[in-house]
């Protein structure tokens, strides 16, 4: 039998997505030879069946009154509609029996439910983008950290919408199986590795507005595709047939940051895939994303991430590093 178990809280409204994601992830791990698997259930207030918000309708294992987790059970508490009420019996279930759990993990806006039971006090939490500022607002004590896809203190995990949950609970099986194991999950299931936590919830291109006007379109797509082209204004102008300091204004105007942050943000998203999954040298992906030299894509990466190139990539990357 499994020492490992999860636990996912159920209730009416939530996002379906949240609960059958981080179930995919840690349910894979069973179909290895080897491995030994978790032991899954799902429990709502009075055990009665959840309606999602889309409409579908889960039957879960239990009551949640009847469940006690205990120091090898990880709790998913996922998202879904938020309307600002909260399910009494669930909110005050994680507060007397939350912290009994070894990890306690939060799916999109399911960190608002754990911040309204008070589990989140003092600590670093994210969630879906568009819920930072009423997060923030609501709960004072919890430090909110609006970019990362997922964030980790202590034994609380917190993630970004949806997706991000996936995200989550491979580097939860890759701390508890290794990373060979996540990755074999994740080639499984078509998804990344894992995107690191302090990645980004917006790309580069969903960060910035898309510009109304076309030829202004065109630049964004063509930046995107040319990370390592010349990308000064005085270039970028030319190619939307403006003056420079016309094209500044108008870019800035549609889509809510300069050329020149936009630029940056898209080449160290770039470097960021090259580093992740690529064996190139850093003196050649610095090249790649238009930075010239490893100095320059050095101070990009500890001003965005606060790390070096390198150590990003020994930490994220999938193969070593080449060319060093």
């Amino acid at each position: 039998m499994s020492s490992r178990n999860v636990l996912v809280v159920l209730y009416d409204g939530l996002q379906s997505l949240d609960v059958s994601g981080p179930v995919e992830v840690f349910a894979a791990v069973s179909r290895f030879p080897g491995e030994a698997g978790y032991t899954i259930r799902t429990a709502s207030p009075g055990g009665a069946p959840v309606r999602t918000c889309s409409g579908l309708t889960l039957v879960p294992d239990g009551d949640l009154e009847s469940e006690r987790p205990g120091p090898a059970t990880t709790l998913i508490v996922p998202g879904g509609r938020f309307t600002g009420d909260f399910e009494p019996r669930l909110t005050d279930w994680l507060r007397t029996h939350g912290g009994g759990a070894q990890r306690l993990v939060s799916v999109c806006t399911g960190g608002l439910i754990l911040a309204e039971a008070g589990l989140l006090d003092g600590r670093r939490a994210t969630t879906h983008w568009g819920m930072c500022d009423r997060m923030a607002q609501r709960y004072p004590r919890v430090t909110i950290e609006r970019d990362p896809i997922y964030v980790r203190d202590g034994p609380v995990s917190t993630s970004a919408g949806v997706t991000a949950g996936i995200d989550l609970a491979l580097a939860l099986v890759e701390e508890d199986h290794g990373r060979e194991l996540a990755l074999k999950i994740a080639r499984q299931l078509v998804v990344f590795l894992r995107r690191p936590g302090n990645q980004a919830q917006f790309s580069a291109q969903l960060a910035a507005q898309t510009a109304r006007r076309e030829p202004l379109r065109e630049v964004q797509h063509w930046i995107t595709e040319h990370p390592g082209a010349d990308l000064s204004v005085e270039a970028l102008a030319a190619r939307a047939r403006l003056s420079p300091r016309h094209f500044a204004r108008a870019f800035q105007a549609e889509t809510g940051v300069t050329p020149g942050r936009y630029v940056e943000r898209v080449r160290v998203e770039h470097a960021r895939r090259l580093l992740e999954d690529s064996a190139e040298g850093v003196a050649q992906i610095a090249r790649a994303c238009g930075y010239g030299t490893p100095e320059a894509l050095r101070r990009a990466f500890v001003k965005a991430l606060g790390q070096p190139p390198t150590e990003y990539r020994r930490r994220f990357g999938r193969s070593s590093p080449a060319g060093v």
